[in-house]
């Protein structure tokens, strides 16, 4: 396949801008994103009208903090319309980090060995960049005498690298739900990926009493007994049984703060959890797990008192095969590239999954250039040919849906 120009430079110049989470956010982006979008809908509105409706939209979620829709709506309204497609993408990616190459530097958007490189160059500026082209693409054809059947946005949500409040706020106000169509450009190696573990955060604290570390009998130690519980969570989420598509569930303990001298009994500890849920396990099972080890920790280190924070809870996602837009992702990747796509599960959780979980929609799915193995990786690149490939897929997706 031969490489696609336009969308290696937009994704490079995506890529220049940083939106990093936390960092400088998705404001600079927004902005050129937005330009971009007006800039194409203004010169071709006069030729659109009759036959479609354009609007360009914001909502800010967050101070400071936008997401941006761009759509599409058939002019006539006499006919029943078909369930609206809209490619989903976020524009925030991780922090910038340490670690880079001199030669392919965070922001550099280097170009080198097939490769784009650069923070976010996979996930997902290079996914984000097709889509906006996709986009443009659906314009020109409205603009060349296509009447629309259906609807066609462009959503470009903040803050999916932490809690998902941009999907979450772009469902609150209307521009996602439960009836479309949804396709994010996450990194997903060729395959379509609908299933996704759930994901279920706590943060889990205990408090004790202090006293002199040569005399720990005289205090309660808040970090020993935080060590029992979290011995207890894994054994029990070790136990669990694995699910068919998703397999087990598991716990990482990415975050523990506790005590404040080596030399005395520490009367607090605090600790994040992130547990990956695969059926039958449910968030209200994790919390049993969780509030379980607590009271199993209380007792182990008397003294102690342990609570728990819900602060994340995401449903797991199934994958559904006779869904009608995995049926178009498969014809449009068997025209491209000579064989349909996969599917696959995600081992993260996406906007797209945020919208099957929230609206009950089960026409939501991940595809776009690159491998979630590199991202959030000091060195992440896509790869030229990915992100030809995935500019076509999307050509193809948009035109068959609207003609």
């Amino acid at each position: 396949m031969e490489l696609d120009q336009e969308a290696i430079e937009l994704a490079r110049e995506l890529v220049r801008i940083d939106s990093s989470d936390p960092g400088a956010y998705e404001g600079e982006i927004q902005e050129f994103i937005r330009a971009w979008l007006l800039e194409r809908i203004e010169r071709l509105r006069p030729e659109l009208a009759g036959r479609a409706e354009v609007s360009l939209e914001q909502i800010e979620p967050l101070a400071g903090r936008k997401c941006l829709r761009a759509r599409i709506v058939p002019a006539a309204k006499g006919e029943a319309l078909l369930p609206e497609l809209v490619l989903l993408s976020h524009m925030d990616t991780v922090t910038l980090g340490e670690g880079w190459s001199r030669d392919t530097p965070a922001l550099g958007a280097v170009v080198r060995d097939g490769r784009l490189w650069g923070r976010g160059s996979c996930d997902m500026k290079g996914g984000m960049a097709c889509a906006m082209l996709a986009f443009d693409d659906a314009l020109g054809a409205v603009a060349n005498d296509l009447a629309p059947r259906r609807a066609l946005s462009f959503v470009a949500t903040c803050d999916e690298e932490d809690f998902m409040r941009g999907s979450d706020a772009a469902i609150r106000a209307g521009w996602l739900d439960g009836s479309q169509w949804v396709l994010d450009t996450e990194p997903t190696d060729g395959y379509v990926r609908m299933a996704h573990k759930g994901r279920t955060w706590f943060e889990m604290g205990f408090s004790g009493v202090t006293a002199h570390a040569s005399t720990p009998w005289m205090g309660a130690d808040a970090v020993a007994a935080t060590a029992c519980a979290i011995d207890a969570i894994r054994r029990e989420v070790g136990e669990l049984p694995e699910d068919d598509e998703l397999g087990k569930t598991t716990v990482t303990f990415g975050q523990v703060q506790g005590g404040y001298r080596p030399y005395v009994v520490p009367d607090s500890c605090t600790t994040w959890i992130d547990m990956r849920l695969a059926p039958p396990c449910t968030p209200r099972d994790a919390q049993d797990i969780v509030e379980h080890a607590i009271a199993l920790a209380e007792g182990e280190v008397p003294g102690t008192h342990g609570s728990l924070k819900v602060t994340g809870d995401r449903p797991a996602i199934p994958s559904h095969a006779d869904s009608p837009l995995l049926a178009k992702m498969r014809a449009a990747t068997l025209e491209v590239c000579g064989s349909a796509a996969e599917t696959k599960t995600f081992t993260g959780y996406t906007d797209s999954a945020v919208v099957a979980g929230t609206c009950e929609n089960p026409n939501c799915a991940s595809y776009g250039p690159g491998s979630l193995e590199v991202a959030h990786k000091p060195n992440e690149f896509v790869p030229l040919e990915d992100l030809a490939r995935v500019r076509s897929v999307f050509r193809r997706l948009v035109l068959d849906c609207l003609e």
